[in-house]
C-alpha cells in the first residue's frame, strides 16, 4: 500500500502507530449507534490485519482521550476456534492530539500472512473529528445534526486507526440511528433498513483514515446528474440545487478528458451548517461543503470543482506523508486550473491565480523568506499536529511547481497525459515526491538526460527543500482583459490623496466578478493604512455595493475598516460578527474548536489583519 521505502523512516514522525511494514491493514468495519441526547457515538470496530514480518507481539493505534476503550477482543479465521480471545491494551500518551492504543497480541495467533480479526468496543463523544450541534445551530434550527471532519489526524478521535495517510484499506460501516435522521458516508454504496433504522455503507476502494467521514441530521436530497446529487438541510436545498444545476457532470466531464476516468462512482455533495470547520472536504464520494459558500458562485464553483480534482489527486493517489501534503493539495490546485481553464477559459483561471499567488507573496511578507513553513517539504517535530502547517505554500507553491514541470514538458497537453499516466501507475496508493519525480523523469527522458533536476536556480531539490518564494510562476498574462481594469483603478486610488471621482466612476465594479473585486480590496490593503480622505472616499464610492455582495467581497471590506481605523464604517463590523456568531468555532457545548485545513477557508489567501472568517 506504499510505493517507497523512505516512507517506513517518516511515518515514526507523524503517529505513534507502528510503521505499517508489521501490518497490512485488508479491511475496517465500523458498527455505531449514535445518541443525539447524550452526544455519543457507541459501538465497535473490526480490523482485518495481515502481520507481513514474523514476532509482532503487539499492536499500536491511534487514539484519543476522548475515546473510551471499553474491551479489545480477537479473532483467527480458520483456525477452529470460535469464541475471540480477549485482549490486555493500555492508553499511552502521545501528543495533545491524540495518544496511542497498545495492544498485546497472543503470540500463538499471530503470524505472518495469517489474518487476524481484532475488534475494539468503544464510546466517543466530542473529540476533534466529531461535531455535534444542537438543532439551534443548524440551519433549519429543527433538528440536531452530527458530523466528522478527519483531515489531517483528527479522526484517532472516531474511532482508533492507523491515522497515517500512508495506510489505505476498504471499509464498511453500519449505523444506527434515531427516527427521522438520515446518514450519510464517504462510501461507494449505501443501503437503508427504515424498519431497523439501520444504514449499511461500504467503500470499495482502499481509503486512508482521515477520508472516512459521516454525517447525519434533517438531510434530503435532489439529483443534479446521472452521478451526483445535492444533499442539505430542507431549508438550503433549493438555493442549493439551483447554484449547482448540472455544472457537478460538467465539471467532472472536463476533469475525465484531462485526467482519465473518474474512480469513485458517485459525487455527491451535502452543504453543512456554519460550524463545519472548513470550506470544503473531498471525502470520496461525497464532498462536504459549507453552506456560506452559496452566497458567492465563484467561489462555490472553485471549491467544488478543487474537491472534484482532488478524486484524482488526494484521493486516488495519496501523499504517504503529511510532510509532503502538497502532492495532494499542489496537484489538485494544478488540476482545479486545468478544469476551469477549459470549462471557462485562460482569463477567468489567470484572475483565480492572481488572486491566490498575491495571498502567498503576502504571507511571504509577513513571515520572511527564510521561514520554514514556506517549503514544500516540512520536517515535522515529533508530535507536531501537521494540521497546524497547513498553509498556502501547500497549494500555491505545490501549484507553482507542478506548473514547472508542466512547462518542461514542452506542451500542456502532453503534460495532461503524463498526469493520466501517473495516476494509472499509482492510483489507489500511497507516494512520496521522490516517486512522482522519478516518474516524471521516465516518462521524459529528454529531460532526464539534460539533468533537468540540477537546472541553476530551478533545481528540484531547491523546490522542495528551500524555503521562500516559488522559483518560478506560470505566465498569467492572459488574464490581462481581467486583471488590468483592477490595476487601473488601484493606481488611481494609490496616489495618496483622494483621486479623480470622474476617472473613478468610469470603472463600474457592479459589472466587475467577485475575483476581480477580491483583487482590488487585496491590492488596496497591501497599501493600507491609507489617509482619511482616501477611506472616506472609497466608502462613499463602495461601500453600499459591497454590503450588498458575499462574505468574500465585505470580509475584506471590513478588513480595510478596521486596518484604517475608519470609525463611521465599524458598525458594519458589528453587524458581521452579528450575523456570523453561531460559527465562530464554538460547538453547542461550548468547547473551542480550530479550523483544521487552512488553505480551503473563505479568506485562505485573504490579506493579514481583522481576524474575520465568513466562512464560520
Amino acid at each position: 500500500l506504499w510505493s517507497s521505502e523512505t516512507l517506513l523512516l517518516l511515518l515514526p514522525v507523524l503517529s505513534p502507530s507502528v510503521p505499517p511494514v508489521c501490518f497490512r491493514l485488508n479491511h475496517l468495519h465500523l458498527d455505531l449507534r449514535l445518541n443525539f441526547a447524550v452526544k455519543e457515538m457507541s459501538g465497535w470496530l473490526v480490523l482485518d490485519l495481515v502481520p507481513v514480518q514474523p514476532g509482532v507481539q503487539s499492536l499500536v493505534l491511534d487514539s484519543h482521550p476522548s475515546l473510551l476503550i471499553h474491551s479489545i477482543d480477537c479473532k483467527v479465521p480458520g483456525s477452529g476456534q470460535e469464541d475471540p480471545m480477549s485482549l490486555t491494551y493500555r492508553v499511552d500518551p502521545f501528543t495533545d492530539y491524540g495518544s496511542a492504543l497498545n495492544i498485546s497480541l497472543p503470540e500463538a495467533a499471530v503470524g505472518p500472512g495469517r489474518l487476524i480479526q481484532v475488534t475494539v468496543r468503544y464510546t466517543t463523544t466530542d473529540g476533534p473529528a466529531i461535531w455535534w450541534l444542537d438543532s439551534e445551530l443548524t440551519c433549519g434550527q429543527s433538528r440536531p445534526l452530527v458530523f466528522t471532519q478527519g483531515h489531517s489526524v483528527c479522526n484517532r478521535s472516531f474511532f482508533p486507526c492507523f491515522d497515517t495517510p500512508a495506510v489505505k484499506s476498504t471499509y464498511t460501516a453500519t449505523v444506527r440511528v434515531p427516527d427521522g435522521v438520515t446518514v450519510l458516508m464517504s462510501a461507494s454504496r449505501s443501503l437503508y433498513s427504515k424498519q431497523d433504522r439501520v444504514f449499511q455503507f461500504s467503500m470499495e476502494h482502499p481509503v486512508p483514515s482521515y477520508l472516512v467521514a459521516l454525517v447525519a441530521g434533517e438531510l434530503q436530497h435532489v439529483d443534479v446528474g446521472p452521478r451526483s446529487r445535492v444533499w442539505a438541510e430542507p431549508c438550503l436545498l433549493s438555493c442549493a440545487v439551483q447554484k449547482l444545476g448540472g455544472s457537478v457532470e460538467r465539471w467532472l466531464g472536463v476533469a475525465e478528458e484531462l485526467f482519465g476516468p473518474y474512480l469513485w462512482g458517485r459525487c455527491d455533495i451535502v452543504f453543512l451548517p456554519p460550524s463545519f470547520p472548513i470550506v470544503a472536504m473531498e471525502n470520496p464520494c461525497l464532498t462536504f461543503i459549507i453552506a456560506s459558500i452559496l452566497e458567492s458562485s465563484e467561489f462555490l464553483l472553485i471549491d467544488v470543482i478543487h474537491e472534484i480534482a482532488h478524486g484524482w489527486f488526494g484521493n486516488a493517489v495519496t501523499n504517504a506523508t503529511w510532510e509532503e501534503m502538497w502532492l495532494s493539495e499542489g496537484l489538485a490546485t494544478y488540476a482545479q486550473r486545468r478544469i476551469t481553464t477549459e470549462a471557462y477559459g485562460e482569463a477567468f483561471t489567470c484572475l483565480e491565480t492572481a488572486v491566490r499567488l498575491d495571498a502567498l507573496h503576502r504571507q511571504l511578507r509577513l513571515l520572511g523568506d527564510n521561514n520554514p513553513v514556506s517549503k514544500l517539504q516540512v520536517k515535522f517535530e515529533p508530535g507536531v499536529n501537521p494540521s497546524t502547517l497547513m498553509n498556502l505554500f501547500t497549494y500555491e507553491k505545490g501549484f507553482c511547481f507542478v506548473s514547472y514541470l508542466s512547462q518542461l514538458s514542452g506542451d500542456v497537453r502532453r503534460f495532461d497525459s503524463f498526469l493520466r499516466d501517473y495516476i494509472s501507475e499509482f492510483k489507489f496508493k500511497s507516494v512520496v515526491a521522490q516517486d512522482l519525480i522519478d516518474f516524471f523523469l521516465r516518462c521524459f527522458p529528454e529531460l532526464r538526460d539534460t539533468a533537468v533536476t540540477q537546472r541553476e536556480g530551478l533545481e528540484f531539490d531547491r523546490w522542495l527543500n528551500g524555503s521562500g518564494p516559488p522559483p518560478y510562476e506560470p505566465d498569467l498574462s492572459g488574464g490581462g482583459a481581467l486583471t488590468r481594469p483592477v490595476q487601473d483603478l488601484c493606481e488611481l486610488w494609490r496616489t495618496g490623496d483622494a483621486p479623480d471621482l470622474q476617472a473613478v466612476m468610469t470603472f463600474d465594479l457592479s459589472t466587475w466578478s467577485t475575483f476581480q473585486i477580491v483583487l482590488f480590496l487585496d491590492r488596496m490593503l497591501d497599501h493600507s493604512p491609507l489617509a482619511h480622505d482616501v477611506m472616506l472616499s472609497l466608502s462613499g464610492c463602495y461601500s453600499s455595493l459591497f454590503d450588498g455582495l458575499n462574505a468574500e467581497v465585505q470580509i475584506r471590506w471590513l478588513q480595510m475598516v478596521v486596518r484604517n481605523t475608519f470609525y463611521p464604517e465599524l458598525p458594519r463590523v458589528r453587524a458581521f460578527l452579528q450575523k456570523h456568531v453561531n460559527g465562530l468555532a464554538r460547538d453547542s457545548s461550548g468547547t473551542e474548536k480550530t479550523r483544521r485545513k487552512g488553505g480551503e477557508n473563505f479568506s485562505a489567501g485573504g490579506p493579514p489583519g481583522l481576524k474575520l472568517e465568513p466562512a464560520m
